[in-house]
Order: C-alpha cells, then sequence, then structure tokens
C-alpha cells in the first residue's frame, strides 16, 4: 500500500522519522515504525505507528493488514523480552485527533499504579510528567535494547 501523509500528529512523527528527527526512533518494518513513548512512566512503553493513514483495521488491504498485526505482534514481543514486564497490555485506541492507527504497547508491573487498572486512569500530568522523560542516556539504552530484541525476532 502507499503511504499518504496528513497533518495528523502520527503522520507528524512519522515525517519527523524520514527526516531522521524523531529521537524515539527505534526501527522501521514494512507495515510501520516502532518508537519509545515521550513519556517512559511506564519504563520500555513503546508505539508501533502504522504506515498507512487508516483509523480502523477493517479498512487495511486484507493482505497489509495480516503483516501488520504480525508485525505489531513482534513489536511487542521485542518490548516483552527487552523489558521484562510483569504483563504487557496492547492498546489500539482513536477518538477525536487520534485518527492514525497506531499501538500502544505498555510493560506492566504489579503496583506501577496507585490502583490496579487501565494506564489511562491516569492524570495527563501523571502519565506525561517532565520527570519520566527518558535522559538521552537512558532513551538511547532503552532504544537498543529494544532494537537488538526486534532484530533477533526478525532474524528467527
Amino acid at each position: 500500500m502507499e503511504e499518504r501523509v496528513c497533518d495528523c500528529a502520527v503522520c507528524r512523527r512519522i515525517q519527523m522519522i524520514k527526516e531522521g528527527k524523531n529521537p524515539y526512533f527505534v526501527k522501521e518494518l514494512e507495515t510501520g515504525y516502532v518508537v519509545l513513548g515521550d513519556s517512559q512512566r511506564f519504563p520500555g512503553y513503546s508505539l508501533f505507528l502504522c504506515k498507512e493513514h487508516a483509523q480502523e483495521l477493517h479498512v487495511l488491504e486484507p493482505e497489509f493488514r495480516r503483516k501488520f498485526l504480525w508485525e505489531m505482534s513482534l513489536a511487542a514481543e521485542a518490548v516483552y523480552r527487552a523489558f521484562r514486564p510483569d504483563k504487557l497490555n496492547y492498546e489500539l485506541l482513536g477518538v477525536g485527533n487520534a485518527v492514525h492507527m497506531h499501538w500502544h504497547l505498555f510493560p506492566r508491573r504489579d503496583g506501577d499504579t496507585p490502583n490496579p487498572g487501565p494506564v489511562w486512569r491516569l492524570s495527563k500530568e501523571e502519565m506525561n510528567g517532565e520527570q519520566y522523560r527518558p535522559t538521552r542516556e537512558e532513551l538511547e539504552e532503552r532504544k537498543q535494547r529494544l532494537k537488538e530484541e526486534l532484530e533477533m525476532l526478525l532474524a528467527e
């Protein structure tokens, strides 16, 4: 499928990757891009950005959709291997401005939130607080760990 670019937040992030300006970029796959989340409130939080500007899985061409889901599962497995969470949460959300499919991959640990439940119960300040922005060293280390796991999985 041909990539379509618009001015949504995900397309802007993808454009930054293409220009070599996205510091969170980890690896390009056939159907999408693996990136670390800007906030690392949940260490290893990653996203898989679809190369197609589409809002729903069912609108993708069947072969692309199968490959996209397969690659998302590889990205998720790499996150799991790299960060060893107790549980990995997968989320494909979107309302309002989120009209471009992207998977959220949250490594979860027992007690990582004040109350059990989805991460979205936390306030935006708690989810995206400046204290959760990784340092340059943390970012590079996490990207490297994730990239190594992805490459091992892709080689299998």
